[in-house]
């Protein structure tokens, strides 16, 4: 609300609130493993209602979600509704229009992401909406079986639909202060990198860095959206911007990454 620019937005299921807490996506894979092993889930899925009613009663909304938990029918189905779910209460709050993903994001029968199909629905639709709420991970196959991205897939479906609307910025709030040079647990207090191209990140995100889903870049980049990480709880932090290049001089080192058993020699 801050920002009047900021029409659409994406997301992601609730996070872990305490280094000891569980995702919300965790306890539904969790949940429906004990439907599919016919044990009893009921304790499970009591506890994932409770975290969203937690999340309702604090914004002191009169929403109620009870119809929403009556419905289970596959895995993907099951872990979409972390996002889904969250997607109606941020739309009650913040007054948007709620848009269900399965109705904007395509995958073909085998699986497979269907990018021309996806961004002409979506961006149809989106046009008729001034501002609205798109839940991230999922999208629906042609015969309208959920289907998820791969694990942290939201940061993908907000590319998208950036791409979708010809949108001037992507901002993908997460928990951290942009990205950093270094491993924040591997070298003490590295300094964020303010920007970095697209090829950039690319390489980084491939050698182990992780703030941003690798698959969300190519949306934006054939959009030639400009991309910024900022932090959910310190957005007056400037976060670290993605472009496509460099206007000006640039360090001679970027970022240090790291992942096992992976060497890239240029």
């Amino acid at each position: 609300h801050a920002d009047k620019e900021r029409r659409y937005v994406v997301p992601s299921a609730p996070g872990k609130r305490n280094s000891k807490d569980t995702k919300v996506t965790d306890m539904l894979y969790a949940c429906y493993d004990l439907v599919e092993k016919d044990e009893d889930f009921r304790v499970m899925l009591m506890k994932i209602k409770d975290r969203y009613d937690t999340i309702i009663n604090g914004l002191n909304l009169k929403l109620s979600l009870e119809e929403e938990f009556k419905n289970k029918a596959g895995v993907d189905y099951a872990a979409s509704r972390g996002e889904y779910l969250n997607g109606i209460i941020m739309a009650n709050y913040l007054g948007y229009e709620f848009v269900d993903a399965a109705e904007v994001i395509f995958f073909d029968e085998d699986g497979n992401f269907m990018p021309e199909k996806t961004d002409k629905v979506l961006s149809e639709r989106l046009a008729k909406i001034e501002r609205a709420v798109i839940p991230g991970f999922y999208g629906a196959k042609e015969d309208g079986t959920i289907k998820t991205f791969s694990r942290g897939g939201s940061d993908i479906t907000g590319s998208i639909v950036a791409a979708g609307v010809k949108a001037d910025l992507y901002e993908n709030f997460t928990d951290v202060d942009g990205i950093f040079a270094a491993h924040p647990g591997v070298v003490h207090e590295p300094h964020s990198i303010p920007e970095l191209t697209y090829k950039e990140m690319r390489e980084l995100a491939y050698a182990g860095f992780s703030v941003l889903h690798d698959e969300a870049l190519l949306p934006a980049y054939r959009g030639k959206i400009p991309l910024v990480i900022k932090n959910t709880n310190n957005p007056s932090h400037p976060g670290t911007r993605i472009i496509l290049e460099h206007k000006g001089a640039t360090v001679p080192v970027v970022g240090i990454a790291s992942d096992d058993k992976f060497v890239s020699i240029n």
